[in-house]
Formats: C-alpha cells, sequence, structure tokens
C-alpha cells in the first residue's frame, strides 16, 4: 500500500477531532487535527497507543496523572489504561495503536 497523506479523506471521530486514518494488519495510525477546547473523555480500550504532539498544547490525563504536552512531546498509553485529553490550542496529533481500531475503519 502506498499513500500519501494529502489524498487521505479526514473523518471527525469526535466532535473537534478530524483525523486522517491508515490501517495495517495489526496498527492504526491516526493523523488528528483537533479544534481548541476540543476534548476526550476519559477512556480505556485494549490498544496500546503511542501520542506525538506534532504541534500545539493539548493537556492529557493518565492515570489521574495531568500534563499539558506540546510540540515534540509523546506519551505510551498502555493496554487499558484510563486517559482523557483537551487541546488548549487547535492541535495536530498523531496516534498509533496497536492492534486496529476496529471502529474507527
Amino acid at each position: 500500500m502506498n499513500l500519501n497523506i494529502n489524498n487521505i479523506p479526514s473523518k471527525e471521530i469526535m466532535p473537534g477531532y478530524h483525523g486522517k486514518l491508515v490501517h495495517g494488519d495489526t496498527m492504526s495510525l491516526v493523523f488528528w487535527e483537533v479544534e481548541k477546547e476540543a476534548e476526550v473523555p476519559e477512556h480505556a480500550h485494549m490498544h496500546e497507543q503511542i501520542m506525538h504532539v506534532i504541534e500545539g498544547d493539548f493537556e492529557f490525563t493518565l492515570d489521574g496523572n495531568t500534563k499539558v504536552y506540546t510540540t515534540g512531546d509523546i506519551v505510551v498509553i498502555g493496554s487499558h489504561q484510563k486517559h482523557s485529553g483537551k487541546a488548549l490550542t487547535n492541535c495536530k496529533l498523531m496516534d498509533v495503536f496497536s492492534p486496529v481500531r476496529e471502529e474507527y475503519k
């Protein structure tokens, strides 16, 4: 499979979270454009997740610990760890999930 980010359609997965999604056999990659003030409520999932803040300021809570992450920061979120987030500015994020996020297809 050969793709170009500019040719991947964007889907609003939740309010204010616009994602360009790529799925392999064992992982999903999501490039997010997140609107300022958009929130993800606390949740957990079986997927291991790695979040990279490409641009902006993103408040993120992992297992009850809240921190503001900025451009270049990376967070590793283990399987079943509770987490939530809020965009303090317009943000660009990249998430990698393993296994595939079937519900995002």
